[in-house]
């Protein structure tokens, strides 16, 4: 059994600007699992850098409320609400408040930094 405190995964600056904590990857843990699980939270008024994944993504909001932006579509997101990112697609939040944007990310396959593109 594998279970995981948030609190104690360490938090830093993802590629695209958000802050991140790795929860389970199979690439780095022995753990069965095709797929990558992070915790992810944008600071109210923030925005994330637009990229690129091979992998598809899925996104459950926990807290906040903001925008998603993907190839060119827009929606708001808030707690309760589950997106599913295509693998490929080009893609940002913004972060509109009040309070921070706190998601879970499942990547599937597994998150790698090779198959993430981030634009400079």
């Amino acid at each position: 059994m594998w279970i995981k405190d948030i609190e104690e995964c360490p938090e830093f600056v993802a590629g695209d600007g958000s802050l991140l904590r790795e929860v389970f990857n199979p690439h780095k843990q022995e753990l069965a699992l095709r797929y990558s699980l992070a915790w992810a939270r944008v600071p109210e008024g923030g925005v994330t850098r637009p990229h690129r994944l091979a992998s598809s993504e899925v996104y459950c909001i926990l807290g906040g409320s903001g925008l998603m932006r993907i190839d060119g579509e827009t929606t708001r997101i808030a707690p309760g609400r589950v997106v599913y990112v295509p693998p490929g697609a080009r893609q940002w939040v913004e972060s509109t408040g009040p309070g921070e944007l706190r998601f879970l990310c499942l990547v599937d396959p597994a998150w790698r930094s090779e198959d993430e593109e981030v634009p400079a």
